[in-house]
């Protein structure tokens, strides 16, 4: 069963065109002149019940305004949305009873009073009764280690205490759907590690079905296994990160660190004939970059008989970089790769 279906979904705003110069001002105040700007463009995606998937883009993108939509919060211009089975923004009372909601930057807390009370304020808002509200409360506060914040005013506690009170307030209706707009954003490195675990058992325990839009990939690697990215207002890849690496992961570097001098001339005679190229750091630092069809144990078994070694490290491919290369093409469709390239490269 499918718990998010979208289908030719798209949003557009009219925003205002100042004119310019004191003379535009004037028009401006009498006469303005307002063209349509396209936040989501005909997108269609999928998501089934259980799953976790990442749903990412630059600022701009249209990612805020498609989780809008998602919610209820903002009408599309055209489309169908189906969450949870209901149309958000048309049976939003019924709706809202099965999402969870998550915004980093925005809390759902009453900020001068007790966390505990903004907990007891949330059930009676989504109707929990109070034994589920207990044993629900019970399980999230024990499994995110909030029990000494229950009692303090939300305005006294650090970001990463209230991000985790947050995630137990858009849970204790027991969602089948969440929606987390990036939630670990500004936290260190240890909340953040929390929050990804929790994040992973709750699905696992629950099948609760996550959208996670953020601008931190490793949140994404830790917990998803199908990613939807967006540009411009447009879905430009909706796959697996698996899939995408191997797409677009050409290479991958070894770094040595020698106990003695090597000139790159003696480097490239190591691995002469192999599809590889050489960059030196200095004499005693040089990495070597191995296209993804050749093994790396090949290329090691030239060199190690015939250097003298200290470290060895094998960096496999970054999802950063992929992500970024793929934002400056515009396109997810891997580039084509020519071979002689790639030689000519290698004998350098």
């Amino acid at each position: 069963m499918l718990a998010i279906d979208v289908k030719d979904l798209r949003k557009s705003f009219n925003v205002q065109k100042s004119r310019g110069g004191l003379k535009g001002a004037f028009q401006d105040l009498f006469k303005r002149q307002y063209q349509e700007v396209l936040a989501v463009n005909d997108i269609s995606f999928q998501i089934p019940q259980g799953e976790i998937c990442g749903y990412i883009g630059e600022n701009g993108a249209g990612k805020s305004t498609t989780i809008k939509m998602l919610t209820g919060i903002l009408v599309p211009t055209s489309g169908h949305i189906s969450v949870g089975g209901y149309v958000p923004y048309q049976e939003r009372e019924k709706f809202v009873k099965n999402i969870g909601v998550v915004f980093g930057q925005r809390s759902q807390l009453w900020w001068d009073i007790g966390v505990i009370e903004s907990f007891h304020l949330l059930r009676k808002v989504y109707r929990v009764g109070e034994q589920d509200f207990r044993k629900r409360l019970d399980e999230l506060v024990e499994r995110l280690q909030l029990q000494e914040l229950l009692n303090r005013p939300v305005r006294k506690l650090s970001l990463g205490q209230r991000m985790r009170c947050e995630l137990v307030a858009a849970l204790l209706h027991n969602p089948g759907i969440v929606f987390l707009d990036e939630p670990t954003i500004g936290l260190d490195i240890v909340v953040k590690s929390e929050i990804r675990e929790f994040l992973k058992d709750m699905n696992e325990q629950h099948g609760t079905t996550i959208l996670l839009t953020t601008h931190d990939l490793q949140d994404i690697e830790a917990l998803c296994s199908r990613v939807i990215m967006l540009d411009a207002g447009s879905i430009i890849y909706d796959g697996g990160l698996d899939h995408l690496k191997s797409q677009w992961g050409t290479e991958r570097e070894v770094r040595f660190k020698f106990g003695t001098g090597h000139s790159i001339t003696q480097m490239q005679e190591w691995t002469a004939a192999m599809p590889v190229r050489w960059t030196v750091e200095n004499e005693l630092s040089a990495s070597v970059w191995i296209p993804l069809e050749l093994n790396v144990s090949d290329v090691l078994g030239r060199v190690v008989g015939q250097a003298d070694i200290t470290d060895i490290q094998i960096i496999e491919t970054n999802t950063d970089e992929i992500v970024r290369s793929i934002y400056q093409s515009g396109s997810a469709e891997r580039p084509e790769i020519v071979s002689a390239d790639k030689e000519a490269v290698g004998a350098t």
